[in-house]
C-alpha cells in the first residue's frame, strides 16, 4: 500500500469528479478520482489532496504546495466558443467552473501545477485556447482512444530545448493514451512541447522559460511506471513551500 513518506511533504491538490457510483449497498452521489493520481503524487514523496468540484475551491489554494487537474470527460465547447460536436461528451458546468478557477488561480499565485489529459486541455481553455472536439475526424483513426476502459500506447516527440524534456531526462517516449480531444489552438503564453507522430499537440508549458514550474501533458502519467512528472511537481512544490523561520 502507498503511504505519505514524511510528514513535511508538500501538500499536492488533485482536482477530483463529482458523479453518481456504486459501493457496497450504496447508489449515490460521490467524489471520485482514480487511485493511481494520489498513488503517484506519494510516491513522489507528496501528501495528495482532493478537490472537490465546488464552487470557490479555488480559494483553498493558498495553503497548498502544488496542483494536479486530472483527467476526465470532455470541456463544454461553449468554453471556447465553439459549436458542439455530436461526439462531445456531455457538458459538466461544474467541473468545468472549479478547474478552469483553480488554473487561473494557480497561474496567478505561481503554484506548481501539472496537468494531465483534461487538466491540459483545461488549461488551454482557460488561457483562451481552442480544442478539436473529437480527433478521429482529424487524424482518421482511433489510435489516441483504442476503446471504452483501456489504454493504449503511443509514442511521443519531445522538443529538446523545454522544461518537459528536462523533467522526463528524454526527447523521445512512449505514453499511455485515452483521449479524443486534443489542443487545436494553443492559449495565450503557452508554448507546445510534445507531438504524435499524426502532429497532435501532446504536451504544454509556459512559454517564458523563467515563469513558475506549469507543465500539461495529454497522456496518462498516472497510469504508467514513469514518476517523473510527479517527482518534479513535487521538487517544485518542496522549493514553493514556505521556508521555517531560522532556516
Amino acid at each position: 500500500m502507498t503511504g505519505i513518506a514524511a510528514a513535511d511533504a508538500p501538500l499536492i491538490g488533485i482536482s477530483c469528479y463529482a458523479q453518481q457510483a456504486r459501493w457496497g449497498a450504496w447508489d449515490d452521489q460521490a467524489m471520485l478520482l482514480p487511485r493511481r493520481y494520489a498513488d503517484r503524487v506519494a510516491q513522489a514523496g507528496g501528501a495528495p489532496v482532493l478537490l472537490p468540484p465546488l464552487s470557490g475551491i479555488e480559494q483553498t489554494l493558498p495553503r497548498l504546495d502544488g496542483l494536479v487537474l486530472s483527467g476526465g470527460g470532455d470541456i463544454d465547447p461553449a468554453r471556447y466558443g465553439a459549436a458542439r460536436n455530436p461526439e462531445s461528451g456531455p457538458a459538466g458546468t461544474d467541473r468545468d467552473s472549479a478547474e478552469i478557477a483553480l488554473c487561473q488561480a494557480a497561474l496567478d499565485l505561481g503554484l506548481p501545477l501539472l496537468g494531465i489529459c483534461r487538466g491540459l486541455q483545461v488549461i488551454n481553455v482557460a488561457l483562451g485556447g481552442t480544442l478539436y472536439q473529437h480527433l478521429p475526424d482529424i487524424v482518421g483513426h482511433d489510435g489516441h482512444r483504442p476503446g471504452p476502459g483501456r489504454y493504449g500506447s503511443h509514442d511521443v516527440r519531445v522538443a529538446a530545448d523545454s522544461r518537459l524534456a528536462r523533467v522526463l531526462g528524454r526527447t523521445e517516449l512512449p505514453v499511455p493514451t485515452h483521449h479524443h480531444q486534443a489542443i487545436e489552438q494553443l492559449g495565450r503564453g503557452l508554448a507546445a512541447t510534445a507531438w504524435t507522430a499524426d502532429g497532435i499537440v501532446e504536451a504544454a508549458e509556459a512559454h517564458d522559460e523563467g515563469a513558475p514550474f506549469m507543465l500539461a501533458v495529454q497522456w496518462h502519467p498516472e497510469s504508467g511506471d514513469d514518476l517523473s512528472l510527479f517527482r518534479g511537481l513535487v521538487a517544485a512544490a518542496r522549493l514553493y513551500m514556505p521556508q521555517p523561520v531560522g532556516s
